[in-house]
């Protein structure tokens, strides 16, 4: 365990430029298929039912667990107040998660930890496993927890910064995308989706809040894109 800490903080060479362009344009033809969307759109409901998670925990909330579903939908279950700044937080960690972990990403690329992007993962697909109350929602972490464990097993390292650029670029791009899917898809399903909570809780209407949510992922996009393309070497 040691000996993986100490390559995740170790730092690699500046990569070739055709990693940048080819992950990136798979990230991007993912995000822009809808049936490769729809297949790959879990990694973006694991990152927003982690990200309620973790502020749940921060603000004093107890957590009951998390439930990912097929429909790349889920559920993240706890427990205090029903009002009052945690429970705003809480709610609002949900669409901005994916982006802000897509920028945490990009600063260790650019800092040319590539090893550590995949850590990091690892840890954070590990801790919410403990978290996890449905078969299906074992199976969406078991596939990626495999890839994450196959690339660092493998010890390659042009795998490694093709698996972590891809990651980053995927949290960058598909951050904003799930944003434009609420503001499409509120109509349809309710007032039951995190912004139109957020509403109720803070008499700010859900429309502002999801326009919070864009501007958090713009700025993440674009501040995580400049970084990655000055490590090209």
């Amino acid at each position: 365990m040691r000996s993986l800490w100490n390559e995740a903080l170790a730092t690699r060479p500046a990569p070739p430029a055709w990693v940048v362009a080819v992950t990136l344009a798979a990230a991007l033809a993912t995000v822009g298929s809808r049936r490769l969307w729809r297949l790959s759109r879990q990694v973006i409901t694991i990152a927003h039912e982690g990200g309620h998670a973790v502020v749940a925990l921060a603000v004093g909330r107890r957590l009951t667990g998390i439930r990912l579903h097929s429909d790349t939908s889920g559920l993240t279950v706890s427990s205090g107040r029903p009002r009052g700044a945690g429970m705003v937080a809480t709610l609002a960690a949900g669409y901005v998660s994916p982006s802000l972990l897509g920028l945490g990403a990009s600063w260790l690329v650019a800092s040319r930890r590539i090893t550590a992007v995949l850590v990091c993962g690892l840890v954070l697909l590990a801790a919410m496993s403990v978290l996890i109350r449905n078969v299906f929602g074992i199976l969406s972490l078991a596939v990626c927890v495999t890839a994450t464990v196959g690339a660092l097993w493998s010890g390659l390292s042009t795998l490694q910064a093709l698996l972590a650029w891809t990651l980053t670029w995927f949290l960058l791009l598909g951050g904003p995308r799930a944003i434009w899917e609420l503001r499409r898809s509120r109509r349809r399903r309710g007032p039951t989706s995190d912004a139109d909570q957020l509403a109720a809780l803070t008499h700010v209407p859900a429309a502002a809040w999801i326009g919070v949510f864009a501007l958090v992922a713009a700025g993440a996009l674009g501040i995580g894109a400049r970084w990655l393309v000055l490590t090209v070497r």
